[in-house]
């Protein structure tokens, strides 16, 4: 899942590269849906004024003050009425222990209200990014609550190492094959363990990475008006262009095309999620 707007400045919470946060304010637009793409991070979304409403499976919307989502590989879909205001974090799955006591595959697949993870302080965190005037004040109260988060739960939670290293390997592209070799497990050891701490199996995290950095760079490539997706399946290590219109498809459930014309030319992209950080670079907590 991710939310709309115009990213601020990065910041790093004193967490490392392992969570960046980002303000989106979606003024004057056309009332819509905005596709949530997959992405190699775990989100968490911060609303102002108004809730984030987003369709299940089903077709049946579901508010979030506070939207705490895991790792997917399916598109969500958010309704928005034209205007949407609030923060996003994006949260590296190697801090989800140190930050919210848990492994990112607790979360893989789902979208919850944050406060049924956060307990008490979660309501908290709404009311004070409530009362704020300004953004500073309610990023103030985010990195307050971070911290604490992560104060809380600092009694040596953590991704085992091999796992840590296993998945910074697949988020560079390298083959599960290797990677297993490298950690000193079998191949279908290496995916049982990743699979029960991320939610994804390696393969996968390998393919939506490569996803993420893909959908930035056609974002990029669109906005200056200069689209060539041949030269992006092929400077991306796609076997062909039909290669990437089928991931794009599967992972986003439209073509890169419509993708484009809907969203990117609509004024829904070069937004917060493309100012999430590019996977393989991020140290975690």
């Amino acid at each position: 899942m991710v939310a709309l707007g115009t990213p601020s400045c990065g910041h790093t919470v004193r967490m490392g590269r392992s969570v960046t946060r980002h303000v989106y304010d979606i003024r004057d637009t056309a009332a819509g849906i905005h596709r949530a793409l997959p992405s190699p991070f775990l989100t968490f979304v911060v609303t102002v004024d108004a809730p984030l409403r987003m369709l299940g499976p089903d077709g049946g919307p579901t508010d979030f003050r506070l939207c705490l989502a895991g790792l997917h590989d399916t598109p969500g879909t958010i309704v928005h009425p034209g205007h949407q205001r609030g923060i996003q974090v994006s949260v590296d799955p190697l801090a989800a222990r140190a930050l919210f006591g848990l492994p990112a595959a607790a979360l893989a697949g789902h979208s919850v209200e944050a406060a049924e993870v956060l307990g008490r302080i979660g309501g908290e965190l709404g009311e004070r990014v409530d009362a704020g005037t300004t953004w500073d004040a309610r990023l103030a109260a985010l990195d307050d609550v971070l911290l604490r988060l992560r104060h809380a739960h600092d009694d040596g939670r953590r991704t085992a190492d091999d796992l840590r290293r296993a998945w910074a390997r697949v988020q560079e592209g390298r083959p599960v094959r290797e990677v297993a070799r490298e950690v000193g497990w079998s191949p279908d050891h290496l995916s049982r363990r990743f699979t029960a701490e991320f939610g994804v199996r390696p393969s996968v995290a390998g393919r939506m990475a490569r996803f993420h950095r893909v959908r930035r760079e056609i974002a990029r490539r669109a906005g200056a008006g200069r689209l060539d997706l041949a030269g992006v399946a092929a400077d991306h290590g796609y076997a062909d262009q039909a290669h990437l219109a089928r991931e794009f498809r599967a992972f986003a459930g439209c073509s890169a095309t419509r993708w484009v014309a809907e969203e990117v030319h609509g004024g829904l992209v070069g937004s917060v999620q493309d100012a999430e950080p590019v996977p393989g670079t991020s140290s975690a907590a």
